[in-house]
């Protein structure tokens, strides 16, 4: 599996470009606005689009979703239910941060924890992880050693937990119990930023390394 990393939006976004090595197949991961740079970059590697997955329903990781998926006619799948008021509301978050009005959807297929979602000859597997948002879902290829983490996890940081339904216990729960037992190999793909491994989060990060939360469990 082949993957790029494409920046949109004003917050710099990580969309993903996940590619097939086999079969020139891709899925498209948290389109969240840019499109036409979407497009360009899926044009100039001469794949065919197969489908959209979402990780959670803030702006900046699906506002562009149904627009992509109207142009090139593919699902939507994802993310968890427990996020449709969010995707209810994306007009409203376009206007408030001033991005331009979105194309609505309803996703094709959500998903929950132990889904697995496929494109080309590739499958992922979801992980429910509720915290920054309480329908957020991770992707995560055991093949490659390699996770869309969304909003969860950040090189050095954690997703934010402030918004409605946010829950910071929650968050570290899905970090601890879902993320971790996936292996200090993988390399994962944060929302924002760069990427990073789960073994050098469990070292170093000031929120989750093994030696905070041991700290925290006292």
């Amino acid at each position: 599996m082949n993957v790029t990393l494409i920046p949109v939006t004003p917050f710099q976004q990580n969309c993903s470009l996940l590619v097939c090595d086999a079969t020139k197949r891709a899925a498209v991961v948290d389109p969240g606005g840019d499109i036409d740079r979407i497009a360009g970059e899926i044009e100039r590697q001469g794949v065919t689009l197969e489908k959209i997955f979402l990780t959670h329903g803030h702006l900046d990781h699906c506002g562009g979703a149904g627009a992509l998926a109207a142009r090139y006619d593919v699902p939507i799948e994802g993310p968890h239910p427990d996020d449709a008021f969010w995707i209810d509301q994306l007009e409203a978050q376009s206007a408030r941060f001033g991005f331009p009005k979105p194309a609505p959807f309803t996703p094709d297929r959500w998903l929950d924890d132990g889904d697995t979602v496929r494109f080309g000859e590739v499958t992922l597997d979801v992980l429910h992880c509720p915290g920054h948002t309480p329908g957020h879902v991770v992707f995560f290829s055991a093949d490659e050693r390699l996770a869309c983490v969304g909003d969860v996890l950040f090189a050095g940081s954690i997703g934010r937990t402030d918004f409605p339904r946010g829950n910071h216990a929650d968050l570290i729960a899905s970090i601890r119990n879902k993320l971790w037992p996936l292996g200090n190999d993988v390399t994962f793909i944060p929302g924002h930023g760069p990427v990073s491994t789960f073994g050098q989060e469990r070292q170093a990060n000031p929120y989750v390394a093994d030696a905070v939360l041991a700290r925290s469990a006292v």
